[in-house]
């Protein structure tokens, strides 16, 4: 595991980012907004190039908002 302060930042970041999705899904009951948030927060930790950290975070909000767009 790599525990630089680039990947630390970028990790609390998009932790930060889902858990606000997570807790915006569970008041609005909203499944796509709350699954998206668990995984925003949870590869973080399984992901310690911060690129690769960040592609991923831009595919997943991407996929959430596609989801919601075709309303999902």
């Amino acid at each position: 595991m790599n525990f630089d302060a680039n990947s630390l930042v970028a990790s609390l970041i998009i932790g930060c980012v889902g858990m606000a999705l997570f807790i915006y899904g569970k008041r609005q009951s909203r499944t796509p907004h709350m699954a998206g948030g668990v995984l925003l927060m949870a590869y973080p930790y399984f992901v310690s190039d911060v690129l690769l950290m960040s592609g991923i975070a831009v595919l997943l909000v991407g996929g959430l908002w596609l989801a919601v767009r075709l309303g999902a």
